[in-house]
């Protein structure tokens, strides 16, 4: 099984500047290639302390620039907040600094600071997500952007460097929504499952995606991505303190950045599903929430916390997963031996782990033949 590492950026302590902060997560992310992590990746957050990433993709360009043999990947770029071009541009490069290593991860967003920082509508957000998707997973493949939809009017492009490696089956969306199943099995995009529902709900949209995902295309989908928080100690009382520390301090951050308990969120469209979290918080209380989020993270010994990840692969039939390390006021030190001692004694079960499908690797070489002031281009 596939087994990756996410930088997170995050400083709710108050104890660090947030330039120690960086150099404390950038020092990590330098181990994750010795240690034997598969892949590295970060999420996209802008203005607050929750997680200080507001260019994932130039922190993938330095991460890619210091190793040989990691993929790096968004988790995830938000398209709302992105120009569809500037992304695919940033992109194709990326991919050629790191020589076919990037995989690309795709969401709409839910941080309303967020929105409101970007000046861009919530309610908007399916229907840029739509339109920005369709146009950039198709630009990707063809070498031009051009597209006529509600929120995006985007005349022909091309797109250079020109894609030289298909971006299918490394392409990746965070959620995928009733209404948005077709969209992403029709483009062959992933899916990276970050914990925020119960595990039944997720693995029926799993199967729902799976189903249409072979209707359409005659093969299955690539297997799904699970990325989860993890605490792992040789002390199974020491790793109950960490959970109980940090994955709770994270969980609450989660439901005050995201401000779930808000229940005029399921006001605007696109957002209904929220509905029953806000509801569920007004009569249970936010603790109650952020326990329910920590508890579909991991935790544990190292024997333990193997076997909850293998459990999780085998429920949704995941090609991977990526786990975070540093978080939720985390003292630097532990968080690196958290980090160490999963690479040393959980990961080699991981690997050992046989899945059905990997996660997405380069693609065959694209067939782009562009034109550009009118000269005729091929590869």
């Amino acid at each position: 099984m596939h087994v990756g590492y996410s930088a997170f950026f995050q400083n709710l302590s108050g104890e660090h500047t947030d330039a120690e902060v960086y150099r404390h997560e950038l020092a990590l992310a330098d181990l994750a290639e010795p240690l034997g992590f598969d892949s590295v990746w970060a999420p996209e957050h802008h203005f607050t302390n929750y997680i200080m990433m507001p260019d994932t993709t130039q922190f993938l360009t330095w991460v890619a620039a210091r190793t040989e043999r990691v993929q790096v990947g968004s988790m995830i770029n938000v398209l709302p907040w992105h120009d569809p071009v500037r992304l695919c541009e940033e992109w194709t490069m990326l991919d050629e600094l790191s020589n076919g290593r990037a995989i690309l991860g795709l969401g709409r967003g839910l941080g309303r600071v967020e929105f409101d920082g970007f000046r861009t509508e919530m309610c908007e957000s399916r229907g840029r997500f739509t339109d920005y998707t369709q146009a950039i997973v198709n630009a990707l493949e063809s070498g031009h952007i051009e597209y006529d939809g509600e929120f995006l009017q985007q005349p022909r492009a091309a797109i250079r460097p020109y894609p030289s490696r298909s971006f299918r089956g490394r392409t990746y969306a965070s959620a995928v929504s009733p209404q948005s199943i077709d969209l992403m099995a029709e483009l062959g995009i992933g899916l990276l499952i970050i914990a925020q529902k119960p595990w039944a709900v997720t693995t029926a949209e799993i199967a729902a995606y799976g189903e249409r995902y072979l209707e359409l295309n005659g093969e299955p989908p690539p297997g799904p991505i699970i990325a989860v928080f993890v605490a792992v100690d040789e002390d199974p009382k020491r790793a109950q303190e960490m959970f109980d520390n940090y994955m709770m301090s994270y969980s609450h951050s989660a439901v005050d950045h995201y401000q779930f308990y808000d229940e005029g969120i399921a006001d605007i469209a696109g957002y209904e599903y929220y509905a029953g979290i806000s509801g569920n918080i007004a009569k249970h209380g936010r603790d109650t929430f952020a326990r329910f989020l920590a508890e579909l993270q991991v935790w544990g010994t190292p024997d333990e916390v193997a076997e909850q990840l293998k459990d999780y692969q085998r429920m949704v039939g995941a090609a991977g997963i990526i786990g975070v390390f540093s978080y939720g006021g985390m003292p630097h030190d532990e968080a690196e031996q958290n980090m160490r001692l999963f690479a040393e004694k959980v990961m080699p079960q991981l690997h050992e782990h046989e899945t059905e499908s990997d996660v997405g690797r380069a693609g065959p070489p694209t067939d782009v033949a562009g034109t550009l002031s009118g000269t005729s281009v091929t590869w």
